[in-house]
């Protein structure tokens, strides 16, 4: 499946289940907001199933993250990935680094054909990362997990928040990723839901510094590098004429991702209970998968529509030459304003003759002088 070519009006490039919302964690910036125990309403296995079933219809080789919370807390995981696998679909997985990810189950979930393991390094030591994680021994067993599905044959992604407590983590992190051996580092900037909405953001213009450095990462690093809710990386690229590379590495990590894809515009997530959302960071439900099919729901809902509407986009983001590779982050703009299609007020950008009402927030003031 050649990423480029993908209709997102048809398909997402990448479709999340949150399969539960029950963690062991309680991680600083979580989405979630986990809990130690299941929710009673969640989808049951056979409506797994069902879901995984519709998922073929976007086509072939669609991409299915299953993700939480902690997806290990379910007992049906292997299960359904090897049932997602014999689908035809592309699955991966996004486990919390607990002592649940133990060397056997790794090993089975690479047996049932798990495409990639994602795992979570907010710091390079354990002292930075567990105090994010709040979970003494985290950073150990995540490192631990990591080698073992490098010893297992799965690709791993590293997945890593930005935020002000983190920010000067990173080149200690990228590091730490290639020595791990992982095929991608996703960078995601945060978004201000669930527990996250106490952290502290990085300003608009550490955000692009941080990227400027992310393009000379992905350039040398021997890993590909993604940003998550940040698709003015692509716009950074441009501007310093690297685009070919900033793409490079999405679109040829193994699973068909690229950078740019946006809530509800190459992404769909289906919530633990089964409803239908743009982005896990835009709680607004456009269906339930219980009474309507996900394909449908992509493809058809007004929500979902009009966020794969460049031209619907108001602000500054409406104004900028780059929307059409950009956009901005929908689900930034959502948890300031409300509104999906206001301006995202993480890009620092103004588009030439904008002289428009520009998106405010309130911004850390404990961030260091440092470019990474």
């Amino acid at each position: 499946m050649n990423p480029r070519a993908i209709d997102t009006s048809q398909r997402p490039f990448v479709l999340i289940w949150e399969m539960t919302q029950a963690c062991e964690l309680a991680c600083k910036h979580c989405r979630a907001d986990a809990k130690r125990r299941r929710h009673p309403e969640e989808l049951s296995t056979d409506e797994a199933r069902a879901l995984l079933d519709d998922a073929r219809e976007f086509g072939e080789g669609q991409l299915v993250v299953l993700s939480g919370g902690d997806p290990l807390a379910r007992n049906d995981v292997t299960d359904l990935v090897a049932y997602g696998t014999d689908a035809g679909l592309k699955v991966t997985l996004t486990p919390s680094g607990t002592e649940s990810l133990t060397v056997e189950r790794i090993e089975a979930l690479a047996d049932g054909g798990l495409r990639r393991l994602a795992l979570s390094l907010d710091g390079a030591t354990a002292a930075a990362h567990d105090e994010f994680r709040k979970e003494a021994g985290s950073f150990e067993q995540t490192v631990a997990a990591a080698r073992a599905a490098r010893s297992a044959g799965l690709p791993l992604q590293i997945n890593t928040t930005v935020c002000a407590e983190t920010v000067d983590e990173l080149p200690a992190v990228a590091d730490l990723v290639a020595d791990l051996d992982a095929v991608l580092w996703s960078v995601f900037f945060l978004v201000p839901v669930g527990r996250g909405r106490v952290l502290d953001p990085v300003s608009p213009e550490r955000a692009e510094r941080v990227m400027k450095w992310l393009r000379e990462v992905a350039a040398d690093a021997p890993f590909g590098v993604k940003t998550t809710e940040a698709p003015m990386y692509r716009r950074v690229a441009i501007e310093r004429g690297r685009a070919d590379d900033a793409a490079r590495a999405p679109s040829s990590d193994g699973i068909g991702r690229r950078t740019g894809v946006t809530a509800g515009d190459g992404f769909a997530f289906v919530s633990h209970t089964g409803e239908v959302y743009p982005s896990g960071f835009l709680p607004e439900s456009a269906g339930n998968v219980r009474t309507d099919h996900v394909v449908d729901v992509y493809r058809n809902a007004p929500l979902f529509e009009s966020l794969r509407n460049p031209d619907a986009l108001r602000g500054k983001c409406g104004a900028c030459s780059y929307r059409r590779v950009c956009g901005g982050s929908r689900s930034r703009a959502y948890a300031y304003t409300g509104d999906p299609l206001a301006s995202d007020p993480l890009c620092p950008h103004v588009p030439d003759g904008y002289d428009g009402p520009r998106p405010e927030r309130t911004f850390a003031r404990r961030e260091s002088s440092s470019g990474g």
